[in-house]
């Protein structure tokens, strides 16, 4: 496909100029000016040297969203590795709460899940109908970037409780507001036997290896990138895919890969003395041999899983290269939660506090993006919808928790930067359609509230029972020493905790700044 030149500069400076000074140019534009670019006239006086042309265009931003994926499937990952060699990586991003539907509500929102009202994957509590009910639809990024000027699509999985042929009283299945293109699964989780909302068409999927979810993602997304290239306008695309959470099916190319991976053995692997723990996890016992084996099997599957959206990713990132557009497209690669594989006697699962389910990875790369950054405060995902904004020149939504990691991502800090991030959970109700209801059952974390600085980790759960770990002497969260922690001390925590879990907008942003 041969691109179409733009009016107002020629071919080459789209190539060569300085990164840095495009990226200003494309965050400092007004959205209008910027979104319809085009010729402009000389109107100079004689003698003066000609108007400047029209700023570029609007970058064009991908967004991977991945499910369950924690930083030790990075090492298997040679595309994200590469993502991180071109680009920028936050090594300290946190989710509010390591749960799917509660971390999508708020990566879409900018707002806490106290904010959203979205503290489960399903009804009464939060799934797909509380967020909709409670305006998260129109209040996602969604419909801002459209309103900006951008060509919008979303693939994947949405939001817990969605179901693709949900009519919303229409003749037709529903898209929500915000995207011009929309290709959403419901139940994607086998990876099989799935169907898609192909913009208001429902479009069902068999068992054939060519109907594998994550490979059909990757051909849209490929497909989408190469019809939006020549469009004339800028473009925002997010594929989400289900790997690689469970039932942790792989494509069949890779079924029989990595077959002597281990999961990682930590220090808090199989923990040998939880004595200090709180009730919840005062009753796991040690791990077996045949725990410990599944547990092996289980980390293999969800390497394998994810080799599929590695391929993706290359993909993606080749067909931007191949077009032309690389320069000025921008590719942001996270996931909505961690994962605990062995840790602390827990065979596998989510939702605690601890940093194997609420630390997860983030890179970006893209205009004005240094190579091989690292960022080392503190970012969680009410920070995405800013961001993805402010990649577009756009305010960040209103009523928003979190702040634009834009100046990260132009090497600089911004002033009063959060200390510390806010972990909040409620523990769901079982339900044989969760697909996280392992982690409802007894023996999981009751629901709670938390503070994380770069320090400290500090619980506070519904029963009364407190953890604290001094990060500093302590960084795998072995030594509960909750009962040993000065009064004062103790105190401060709770307060800031009290203020953070009742925060919204600039009193959230303040509340980070304590920590």
């Amino acid at each position: 496909m041969i691109r179409k030149r733009r009016c107002g500069r020629s071919a080459a400076p789209a190539r060569t100029g300085p990164l840095r000074r495009r990226l200003a140019l494309a965050l400092t534009a007004a959205a209008a000016a910027a979104a319809l670019a085009g010729c402009s006239g000389d109107t100079g006086k004689a003698g003066r040297s000609p108007a400047p042309a029209a700023p570029a265009r609007k970058p064009n931003i991908i967004f991977v969203l991945t499910d369950d994926l924690s930083w030790n499937l990075v090492a298997h990952m040679p595309q994200v590795q590469k993502m991180q060699q071109d680009g920028t990586t936050f090594d300290n991003f946190f989710m509010a709460d390591s749960l799917c539907c509660t971390s999508r509500a708020t990566i879409f929102t900018g707002r806490y899940p106290h904010n959203t009202r979205v503290r489960t994957n399903f009804p009464p509590l939060g799934g797909y109908k509380v967020f909709e009910q409670n305006g998260g639809e129109q209040n996602s990024f969604g419909p801002a970037l459209q309103k900006g000027g951008y060509h919008t699509a979303f693939l994947g999985k949405y939001m817990n409780g969605y179901e693709p042929n949900d009519r919303q009283g229409g003749t037709k299945p529903y898209v929500p507001p915000g995207w011009n293109e929309w290709y959403a699964a419901g139940n994607g989780y086998p990876e099989y036997d799935y169907n898609l909302n192909e913009n208001g068409r429902l479009v069902s999927y068999g068992h054939k290896p060519e109907d594998y979810l994550t490979d059909v993602l990757a051909n849209k997304s490929a497909d989408f990138v190469q019809r939006a290239a020549g469009s004339g306008k800028p473009f925002f695309m997010e594929i989400a895919t289900f790997a690689p959470h469970g039932p942790l099916v792989p494509a069949p190319k890779y079924a029989g890969k990595f077959p002597h991976l281990r999961a990682p053995r930590s220090p808090s692997f199989n923990e040998k003395d939880v004595r200090d723990k709180p009730t919840w996890l005062r009753k796991h016992p040690k791990l077996g041999k045949r725990v410990i084996a599944n547990i092996d099997n289980t980390f293999r599957m969800r390497v394998r899983m994810v080799q599929s959206v590695n391929d993706m990713i290359g993909r993606i990132r080749g067909e931007l290269t191949a077009l032309g557009i690389d320069r000025e497209t921008y590719v942001v690669f996270g996931s909505d939660n961690g994962f605990h594989l062995g840790e602390h006697r827990l065979a596998a699962g989510k939702m605690t506090a601890f940093d194997t389910d609420i630390r997860v990875p983030f890179v970006f790369t893209g205009p004005g993006i240094g190579p091989g950054r690292h960022v080392p405060q503190f970012a969680q995902n009410t920070d995405l919808a800013p961001t993805l904004l402010g990649l577009a020149g756009l305010p960040a939504p209103a009523g928003a928790d979190g702040r634009s990691l834009v100046p990260f991502l132009q090497g600089r800090v911004p002033p009063d930067w959060r200390q510390a991030a806010l972990i909040e959970h409620v523990k769901p109700a079982f339900s044989a359609q969760d697909p996280d209801r392992q982690d409802s059952l007894p023996g999981a974390p009751t629901t709670y509230n938390a503070i994380r600085t770069q320090n400290a980790l500090y619980v506070e759960y519904a029963d009364g029972e407190r953890e604290y770990y001094d990060l500093t002497r302590d960084p795998n969260e072995m030594d509960n020493t909750a009962g040993r922690l000065p009064e004062p001390r103790r105190r401060y925590l709770s307060d800031l905790l009290h203020a953070y879990v009742n925060c919204a907008g600039q009193g959230c942003v303040n509340a980070g700044r304590s920590g």
